[in-house]
Protein backbone atom coordinates (compact mmCIF):
# COMPACT_ATOMS: atom_id res chain seq x y z
CA UNK A 1 0.00 0.00 0.00
CA UNK A 2 1.15 3.35 -0.71
CA UNK A 3 2.07 6.02 1.50
CA UNK A 4 -0.48 8.38 0.50
CA UNK A 5 -3.19 5.62 0.87
CA UNK A 6 -2.22 5.13 4.31
CA UNK A 7 -2.17 8.90 4.97
CA UNK A 8 -5.71 9.14 3.85
CA UNK A 9 -7.15 6.14 5.68
CA UNK A 10 -4.88 7.85 8.53
CA UNK A 11 -7.56 10.90 7.84
CA UNK A 12 -10.50 8.93 7.80
CA UNK A 13 -9.46 7.74 11.13
CA UNK A 14 -8.78 10.52 12.68
CA UNK A 15 -12.38 11.89 11.52
CA UNK A 16 -14.01 8.78 12.62
CA UNK A 17 -12.29 9.32 16.22
CA UNK A 18 -12.77 12.78 16.38
CA UNK A 19 -16.79 12.61 15.31
CA UNK A 20 -16.68 9.76 18.13
CA UNK A 21 -15.62 11.98 20.74
CA UNK A 22 -17.55 15.01 19.76
CA UNK A 23 -20.93 13.53 19.66
CA UNK A 24 -23.43 12.63 22.51
CA UNK A 25 -24.73 9.95 20.71
CA UNK A 26 -23.51 7.60 17.48
CA UNK A 27 -25.75 5.58 16.17
CA UNK A 28 -24.81 2.40 13.84
CA UNK A 29 -27.53 1.31 11.06
CA UNK A 30 -26.88 -1.10 8.25
CA UNK A 31 -27.78 0.82 5.84
CA UNK A 32 -28.49 -2.03 3.04
CA UNK A 33 -31.26 -1.44 0.44
CA UNK A 34 -31.95 2.70 1.12
CA UNK A 35 -31.75 4.39 -2.54
CA UNK A 36 -30.10 7.07 -3.39
CA UNK A 37 -33.33 8.95 -2.67
CA UNK A 38 -34.46 7.76 0.32
CA UNK A 39 -30.39 8.13 1.59
CA UNK A 40 -31.12 11.70 0.55
CA UNK A 41 -34.28 11.98 2.37
CA UNK A 42 -33.12 10.56 5.54
CA UNK A 43 -30.11 13.09 5.34
CA UNK A 44 -32.29 16.06 5.22
CA UNK A 45 -34.40 14.88 8.06
CA UNK A 46 -31.07 14.17 10.17
CA UNK A 47 -29.18 16.98 9.23
CA UNK A 48 -32.30 19.56 9.88
CA UNK A 49 -31.52 17.66 13.55
CA UNK A 50 -27.89 18.49 13.34
CA UNK A 51 -27.09 15.04 12.90
CA UNK A 52 -24.27 13.86 10.48
CA UNK A 53 -24.92 10.50 8.90
CA UNK A 54 -21.88 9.22 7.15
CA UNK A 55 -21.37 5.83 5.25
CA UNK A 56 -17.75 4.17 6.53
CA UNK A 57 -15.74 0.87 6.21
CA UNK A 58 -16.16 -1.37 9.06
CA UNK A 59 -12.08 -1.65 9.53
CA UNK A 60 -11.91 2.08 9.46
CA UNK A 61 -14.29 2.03 12.17
CA UNK A 62 -12.58 -0.36 14.28
CA UNK A 63 -8.89 0.86 13.97
CA UNK A 64 -10.47 4.18 15.18
CA UNK A 65 -12.77 2.71 18.31
CA UNK A 66 -8.90 0.43 19.16
CA UNK A 67 -7.87 1.53 22.44
CA UNK A 68 -10.94 4.04 23.36
CA UNK A 69 -13.98 3.57 26.04
CA UNK A 70 -15.59 2.65 22.69
CA UNK A 71 -13.92 -0.65 21.87
CA UNK A 72 -17.07 -2.51 22.93
CA UNK A 73 -19.12 -0.92 19.83
CA UNK A 74 -16.70 -3.30 17.56
CA UNK A 75 -17.58 -6.07 19.08
CA UNK A 76 -20.29 -9.10 17.97
CA UNK A 77 -21.43 -8.50 14.64
CA UNK A 78 -22.26 -4.96 15.12
CA UNK A 79 -19.34 -3.58 12.55
CA UNK A 80 -19.91 -6.61 10.20
CA UNK A 81 -21.94 -6.03 6.35
CA UNK A 82 -22.80 -2.20 5.40
CA UNK A 83 -22.26 0.39 8.26
CA UNK A 84 -23.55 4.03 8.60
CA UNK A 85 -22.88 6.25 11.65
CA UNK A 86 -25.06 8.94 12.75
CA UNK A 87 -23.29 11.19 14.90
CA UNK A 88 -25.48 13.72 17.10
CA UNK A 89 -23.76 16.78 19.02
CA UNK A 90 -27.03 18.06 20.31
CA UNK A 91 -30.28 15.82 21.20
CA UNK A 92 -28.93 12.70 22.30
CA UNK A 93 -31.98 10.69 21.07
CA UNK A 94 -32.29 12.28 17.35
CA UNK A 95 -30.38 10.03 15.63
CA UNK A 96 -31.94 7.25 16.59
CA UNK A 97 -35.73 8.66 16.82
CA UNK A 98 -35.37 9.70 13.08
CA UNK A 99 -33.74 6.92 11.24
CA UNK A 100 -36.15 4.93 13.67
CA UNK A 101 -38.81 6.90 11.48
CA UNK A 102 -37.41 6.12 8.33
CA UNK A 103 -37.23 2.63 9.06
CA UNK A 104 -40.98 2.08 9.33
CA UNK A 105 -41.22 4.83 6.22
CA UNK A 106 -38.97 2.42 4.17
CA UNK A 107 -39.30 -0.74 5.93
CA UNK A 108 -35.33 -1.15 5.24
CA UNK A 109 -32.41 -0.59 7.30
CA UNK A 110 -31.64 -2.01 10.73
CA UNK A 111 -29.86 -0.60 14.54
CA UNK A 112 -26.78 -2.39 14.86
CA UNK A 113 -26.01 -0.99 18.02
CA UNK A 114 -24.72 2.63 19.47
CA UNK A 115 -23.22 4.68 21.66
CA UNK A 116 -24.71 7.30 23.53
CA UNK A 117 -23.68 10.07 26.27
CA UNK A 118 -20.20 7.48 26.28
CA UNK A 119 -21.74 4.18 26.60
CA UNK A 120 -21.88 1.53 24.45
CA UNK A 121 -25.36 -0.09 23.42
CA UNK A 122 -26.14 -3.12 21.94
CA UNK A 123 -29.57 -2.40 18.97
CA UNK A 124 -32.02 -3.38 21.74
CA UNK A 125 -30.59 -0.36 23.84
CA UNK A 126 -30.99 1.85 20.96
CA UNK A 127 -34.33 0.76 19.61
CA UNK A 128 -35.76 2.21 23.32
CA UNK A 129 -33.75 5.38 22.71
CA UNK A 130 -35.76 6.14 19.87
CA UNK A 131 -38.69 6.15 21.57
CA UNK A 132 -37.46 8.50 23.81
CA UNK A 133 -38.92 11.75 22.45
CA UNK A 134 -37.10 15.32 21.91
CA UNK A 135 -35.42 17.20 24.93
CA UNK A 136 -38.55 19.93 24.17
CA UNK A 137 -41.12 17.61 23.76
CA UNK A 138 -40.46 16.09 27.48
CA UNK A 139 -39.87 19.82 28.76
CA UNK A 140 -43.51 20.85 27.32
CA UNK A 141 -45.28 17.37 28.90
CA UNK A 142 -43.28 18.24 32.24
CA UNK A 143 -44.23 22.00 31.92
CA UNK A 144 -47.98 20.97 31.41
CA UNK A 145 -47.88 18.33 34.17
CA UNK A 146 -46.73 21.37 37.06
CA UNK A 147 -49.04 23.84 35.61
CA UNK A 148 -52.14 21.91 35.48
CA UNK A 149 -52.31 21.13 39.42
CA UNK A 150 -51.28 24.83 39.51
CA UNK A 151 -54.43 26.09 37.48
CA UNK A 152 -56.60 23.80 39.51
CA UNK A 153 -55.15 24.99 42.71
CA UNK A 154 -55.66 28.72 41.48
CA UNK A 155 -59.46 28.28 39.79
CA UNK A 156 -60.31 26.73 43.38
CA UNK A 157 -58.95 28.90 45.32
CA UNK A 158 -60.87 31.88 43.30
CA UNK A 159 -63.89 29.84 43.72
CA UNK A 160 -63.45 29.91 47.62
CA UNK A 161 -62.43 33.90 47.94
CA UNK A 162 -65.77 34.72 45.29
CA UNK A 163 -68.01 32.29 47.92
CA UNK A 164 -66.77 34.29 50.94
CA UNK A 165 -67.87 37.97 49.05
CA UNK A 166 -70.64 37.10 48.00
Amino acid sequence: MSVEAKQAKQLVIDEIKERIEGAVSVVVVDYIGLTVEEADELRAQLRAENVGFTVYKNSLIKRAIAGTPYEALGEGDTLKGSTALAFCTEDATASARIIAKAMEKYKKMAFKGGIVEGTVYGKDEIIEFSKIPSREVLIARFMGSIQSPLTKLALTLKAIAEKEEA
